[in-house]
């Protein structure tokens, strides 16, 4: 009798495994997809680069449970990423504007003060001091021969100082939507038009790509990293995240003509890359405005994707969302799954992830607090994977300065139910 059962239970077994076989794969339950196994039906991260600790493993688990493979069907999920020093080690707008100055190509403008609406009048004549007056209006500057003009240029874009060590910028701005400096480099390519703009790009990425790692360039007197370099891990993340189902897109506070040259190398296009886009004029030349989000209209770098500034352009340019409405924090099936980034200027768009929220550990204060408080279970810390920075000795100081206010300053991180984050070590580099 007890042979008869045997016989009939494998009989079943083996049928039920023969229609399975004929159905095609099965999506694994989510207890499956958090084990070790992967499924059939999922993409998997390569076991051959390097990640910190079990991130691979988490960011795996995810791609498991919202991709494609889950087999349930619904919008597409959707990964975002910031560029510069997140997909790429160094920054890829220095590497155009150093590549812009060694050839000349920044056209003077009648006035400095053109270029920004909040440009000082000391840094107004630090620029007209040090670029001189004798070229052309609209004609290009020889900065690969004046390192004085270089120079200024250089240190009002890094620090929004003039040389002499004074602001170059003043005024008021929401410092969680635009950062004068950011906006400054797109303006400064006014009167070029995006393809003559793509195509400096495109020799400032040769060279940076061909420069070897750890290389720096002088330019003025300014020392530069002279190389950039795809990460890896992320490439194959991207490339993993869309094999996945995932729609990937790029959102960076860098000029848009410049990133979409970039991301192309990872495979993805300009209808996915999202950055500060300038207006045209009727020629097709670049201006010194700016389109808007969140009900902005065109401006002169009030809105631009930057902090809270990338949440509105993710929520306007990705989920349609119009308006005031643009800046607030939307409902998770409006909300990104996985996000990614390496700064403050990230830290808002990465924590409305409802996935994952990767940071690469640069150790900026506002994002590495919120990272390391771990207030979901979801964010997930790894050092640069080229040249990463030493363990800070100091802790982040977030019970007191490290979240911006929108006018200007420093003041505590809080959580959701406004608690205040205590200060964090760094623990992850």
């Amino acid at each position: 009798m007890r042979t008869r059962l045997v016989l009939a239970w494998t009989s079943a077994v083996t049928a039920a495994l023969a229609v399975a076989a004929a159905a095609g794969p099965v999506a694994a339950s989510p207890a499956a997809r958090g084990s070790a196994a992967p499924t059939a039906r999922c993409p998997q991260l390569s076991d051959e680069l390097p990640w910190y600790g079990d991130n691979r493993a988490r960011l795996q688990r995810v791609i498991d449970e919202r991709g494609s493979c889950h087999g349930r069907g619904g919008p597409r999920p959707v990964a975002a990423f910031d560029w510069d020093n997140t997909i790429t080690k160094n920054d890829v707008t220095d590497a155009n504007i150093s590549w812009s100055l060694r050839h000349d190509k920044i056209l003077r403008p009648a006035r400095w003060k053109d270029t920004s609406k909040w440009l000082t009048d000391t840094a107004d004549k630090a620029l007209t001091e040090a670029c001189g007056t004798d070229v052309a209006v609209g004609a290009p500057l020889p900065t690969s021969t004046d390192a004085r003009c270089a120079d200024e240029i250089l240190q009002i874009r890094e620090d929004g100082t003039t040389m002499s060590g004074e602001a170059a910028f003043a005024g008021e701005w929401n410092h969680r939507r635009t950062v004068p400096q950011y906006a400054w480099v797109p303006q400064l390519f006014a009167g070029h038009t995006v393809p003559e703009l793509r195509a400096y790009t495109a020799a400032a990425r040769t060279e940076a790509l061909a420069a070897p790692v750890g290389a720096t360039r002088t330019v003025g007197t300014h020392v530069l990293p002279a190389y950039v370099r795809y990460y890896e891990q992320q490439r194959d993340l991207v490339r993993t995240l869309q094999k996945a189902g995932f729609d990937v897109w790029i959102v960076s506070a860098g000029s848009e003509p410049v990133t979409e040259v970039w991301s192309r190398g990872i495979g993805i296009d300009r209808a996915h890359t999202v950055a500060i886009r300038s207006v045209l004029d009727r020629k097709g030349r670049i201006t010194t405005r700016n389109e808007g989000c969140g009900g902005t209209g065109v401006t002169e770098g009030e809105a631009i994707p930057y902090i809270d500034g990338k949440r509105c352009w993710i929520n306007q340019e990705i989920y349609g969302i119009k308006g005031r409405a643009a800046w607030n924090r939307q409902a998770p099936e409006r909300r990104i799954t996985l996000g990614g980034g390496d700064a403050d200027t990230d830290v808002t768009f990465v924590g409305d992830a409802t996935g994952a929220h990767l940071v690469l550990n640069r150790n900026k204060n506002e994002v590495m607090c919120r990272a390391y408080d771990n207030a979901d279970g979801r964010w997930v810390v790894n050092p640069m994977f080229i040249e990463p920075l030493p363990r800070r000795t100091t802790a982040y100081p977030c019970a007191t300065a490290a979240y911006t206010e929108p006018e200007g300053g420093f003041g505590p991180v809080r959580r959701g139910d406004g608690s205040v984050v205590p200060d964090q070590r760094d623990t992850v580099y």
